[in-house]
């Protein structure tokens, strides 16, 4: 979690105050799921945990890229880090942590990451999930920051 703190005091605090739209490619939420989901920890602590490390700071808007483990790693191909090199058992325990994630915030009911969260179906042709996730952020900028 202090890599997300650094991140969070360095990079986005200051965009975000200078009035600069940010974007990452993972934050809190995927410590949550790697973490808690696949790792074993408890999911309510390390999202305690990670709330406390980026001082609550949360996204206006959490996009998942949900595709098949077997899929995505015939994407990868053979150009695999340690991470993506774990069994397809492991990243079908990953993409249930996300899945559970985004249910459990669109019913208000995620206390361990509570910011909203879209599931883009990213098994379809790229050119279909870009427009998506295109959709989903002009979407998201529209309504504006949450907090």
């Amino acid at each position: 979690m202090a890599s997300r703190a650094q991140l969070v005091e360095e990079i986005i605090r200051p965009a975000l105050a200078s009035g600069r739209t940010v974007v990452s490619d993972r934050y809190l939420l995927a410590n949550i799921v790697y973490q808690g989901y696949a790792g074993g920890l408890p999911i309510e602590e390390v999202g305690r945990v990670g709330l406390a490390a980026t001082g609550a700071l949360l996204p206006d808007l959490t996009l998942i890229l949900d595709v098949p483990p077997d899929l995505a790693r015939r994407r990868v191909g053979e150009s695999r880090d340690r991470i993506e090199d774990r069994p397809l058992a492991y990243h079908a325990k990953v993409r249930e942590g996300f899945l559970a994630a985004a249910q459990a915030s669109a019913s208000n009911t995620c206390s361990y990451y509570p910011a909203p969260i879209v599931v883009v179906d990213a098994s379809a042709e790229p050119e279909v999930v870009s427009s998506r996730i295109q959709s989903e952020v002009e979407r998201g900028l529209a309504l504006g920051p949450r907090s």
